[in-house]
């Protein structure tokens, strides 16, 4: 559809990255200010608050995105999340490390790219260390452990997604969608934050179909993508140096426009602050968070949003298990720290 704009001095490569930067722009402005978090809405003290927002967001990313697909706007069929094949153990294994770094972090590395943008620098570190430990895993000395963890697969065919299980697509959307949205309308949250949660929502099926339909172009194809953080946090460090040869993609536009978007957010709103660590035991445990996230995420096949927020509304098989066992890994990684604050005590 692209070509059909006219452009002259834009291809669609090019422009995605714009595209990207205002999607990104939205979300850390929306982000920050009804402080999204999936590590929140598990274990943080204002849990039922935080997962009234994620879940109302995930609704509509659901319903959005099922939406384009029955339009016939985009199409799943030969995306990752589909791969007949699906390497649980790299995902289980990857899940239940993401959720113990989140943890560990105290925040899901979207939450951190936020905060990087209100002043944290304990969020930026996390986020550089992030980034270089993602693209070992993907390329670099870990990568082994990535392709040999991948080789244990188990072949579900066509039933990697749920649409194609009993009920189809439509049962399956209007399940997810209506328990999400029944957590978000029982959290007590102000009206207002689950408007700006429907906002947050609504950037996933606008980036797929920005990405898969309205930017693609038959003779300069760009890669469907919507909200993620692993791939394009170690996009934006490879492109950070090596941006003479390598160019800018979604991934670069997205994460410059979450931190942008918080800047703006926290200067207007309120809550800009220089913050560090504050012991080195702190900056250890915040370290091995993103060393654990870095690995994970790239194993799960994406974080709380690439695989969450963004996956499940695939109706990936792949996806869901992913969140969930982030999930699990979160719960526990909070339990054991707990356990030991209590006998420390």
């Amino acid at each position: 559809m692209f070509e059909s704009f006219g452009f002259e001095s834009l291809t669609a490569p090019q422009a995605v990255v714009y595209f990207a930067l205002a999607i990104g722009l939205v979300f850390g402005l929306l982000a920050q200010i009804t402080k999204f978090c999936f590590r929140r809405s598990l274990v943080g003290e204002d849990s039922r608050a935080a997962a009234g927002v994620w879940f109302t967001a995930l609704a509509v990313a659901v319903l959005g995105t099922q939406g384009a697909v029955a339009l016939g706007w985009i199409s799943f069929a030969d995306h990752r999340f589909m791969v007949s094949e699906v390497p649980v153990l790299a995902i289980a294994v990857g899940g239940l490390l993401f959720g113990a770094g989140m943890v560990l972090t105290r925040g899901c590395i979207s939450r951190l790219t936020v905060l990087t943008g209100t002043g944290n620098l304990r969020a930026a570190v996390v986020l550089l260390c992030f980034a270089v430990v993602a693209h070992m895993t993907l390329k670099g000395v870990l990568a082994p452990l990535r392709v040999a963890l991948g080789q244990v697969t188990l072949n579900m065919g066509e039933a990697v997604s749920l649409a194609a299980l009993p009920g189809g697509a439509l049962l399956w959307t209007g399940l997810i969608a209506a328990a999400a949205l029944a957590i978000g309308l029982r959290s007590g949250n102000r009206p207002l934050h689950l408007v700006l949660a429907v906002l947050i929502g609504l950037l996933v099926p606008l980036a797929w179909v920005g990405t898969g339909f309205i930017l693609y172009d038959d003779f300069d194809p760009i890669a469907m993508e919507s909200l993620s953080f692993t791939s394009p946090s170690a996009e934006t460090l490879f492109w950070s140096i090596a941006s003479t040869s390598i160019p800018a993609g979604f991934g670069v536009g997205l994460l410059g426009g979450v931190v942008a978007g918080a800047l703006l957010a926290s200067l207007i709103f309120g809550g800009f602050a220089w913050q560090s660590f504050e012991t080195p035991r702190q900056t250890g445990r915040y370290l091995l968070g993103a060393v654990l996230m870095g690995i994970g995420g790239v194993l799960a096949g994406g974080c709380t949003l690439g695989a969450g927020l963004s996956g499940v509304p695939t109706l990936s098989v792949a996806a869901v298990l992913a969140i969930v066992m982030i999930g699990i890994g979160a719960r526990a990684t909070h339990a054991l720290l707990s356990d030991a604050a209590v006998r420390h005590a």
